[in-house]
C-alpha cells in the first residue's frame, strides 16, 4: 500500500508538492454520545461536522474541502473535546485526500 505523504502512525498528511488538494471525511457514531470532527490545516480548523445526542441510533456525518497547500503543509483530523467516534472492521469512519493539480 502506498500512503505517499500520509503518516499512518500519526494520521497526518504532509503535502509533498504545492497544489490544490481535495479532502473528504466521514464519521460514524451511536447518537447516545455526541460526535464532533474537525478537518485541520496546520493546526487551524477549516471545516467540521457535529452530531448532537439524539437517542440511541447509528448516525454518519460527512464533509469535504478543497485546499491550496504549500510543500510541508499538514492536514489531519481532530476529534472535538468531549465527543467520540465509533468504528469497527467495517471502516465506517474515513479520511481521504487527493491531489487535484500542482501549481
Amino acid at each position: 500500500m502506498n500512503t505517499g505523504s500520509f503518516n499512518p502512525a500519526t494520521g497526518i498528511f504532509t503535502a509533498p508538492v504545492r497544489g490544490v488538494y481535495y479532502f473528504s471525511f466521514s464519521g460514524h457514531n451511536i447518537s447516545s454520545k455526541p460526535m464532533g470532527l474537525q478537518l485541520m490545516k496546520n493546526g487551524v480548523q477549516v471545516v467540521s461536522v457535529y452530531n448532537h445526542v439524539a437517542g440511541n441510533r447509528h448516525e454518519t456525518a460527512t464533509n469535504g474541502m478543497t485546499l491550496l497547500l504549500d510543500v510541508g503543509d499538514q492536514v489531519y483530523m481532530k476529534l472535538r473535546q468531549n465527543t467520540w467516534i465509533y468504528d469497527n472492521d467495517n471502516d465506517h469512519s474515513t479520511f481521504i485526500g487527493h491531489l487535484l493539480f500542482t501549481l
